[in-house]
């Protein structure tokens, strides 16, 4: 029982990740998506694009990770992809926090749960790096569908986008970063972006 306490208490506890907002919002624009709606967007992702991968991956692995992926964020909170400071302070947090949150699940589940975390992070296998691509492929995705409301929003460029995110996406991606750069043209010519 103490092995099934654990894993419900986990369940319980991962259940507050539906209140972490993202600055990205439904297609529809009307609110911002929460990180399990992303994570369940992701999962979906791996599972219709794997094909996409410049090399096979292991499609359960990588759903699993994207499951997981953003977790810590019920202590950390979302990272502002587009502040350099608030990525950069959020790595000690999110590591903190993967110890508190994987720590309560069984000894063998918090070593496989925490072992795909840090690969995510890591970004060293191929389903680490397509899993990160689509990470940074559905927010582009969500706010072209939504006109750019969160990019001018935030006041983010055209540059900042793309200089953030193709990198990633051709790295783990490159069919997708293709389809990703005619996104950022579209959006560009329909002024989707905060002006400089």
């Amino acid at each position: 029982m103490d092995r099934l306490r654990q894993q419900i208490d986990f369940i319980l506890e991962i259940d507050n990740l539906k209140h972490i907002l993202r600055r990205s919002k439904v297609t529809d624009g009307s609110r911002r998506e929460n990180d399990v709606e992303h994570s369940w967007h992701l999962a979906v992702m791996v599972m219709l694009l794997a094909e996409y991968a410049p090399e096979p991956i292991d499609v359960l692995r990588t759903a699993k990770m994207v499951l997981i992926h953003d977790i810590v964020e019920i202590d950390s909170g979302d990272t502002f992809v587009y502040s350099t400071a608030a990525r950069e302070a959020a790595h000690e947090i999110e590591q903190t926090a993967a110890d508190r949150l994987f720590g309560m699940l069984p000894a063998d589940q918090a070593s496989e749960v925490r072992a795909l975390w840090d690969e995510f992070e890591a970004r060293v296998t191929p389903e680490a790096r397509f899993a990160r691509a689509l990470d940074r492929l559905q927010p582009i995705m969500l706010n072209y569908a939504n006109h750019g409301g969160p990019w001018r929003e935030h006041n983010i460029t055209a540059e900042q986008v793309m200089s953030l995110n193709m990198p990633i996406l051709r790295d783990g991606a490159p069919g997708l970063a293709e389809f990703a750069a005619k996104l950022f043209l579209e959006a560009q010519e329909k002024g989707y972006f905060h002006e400089e």
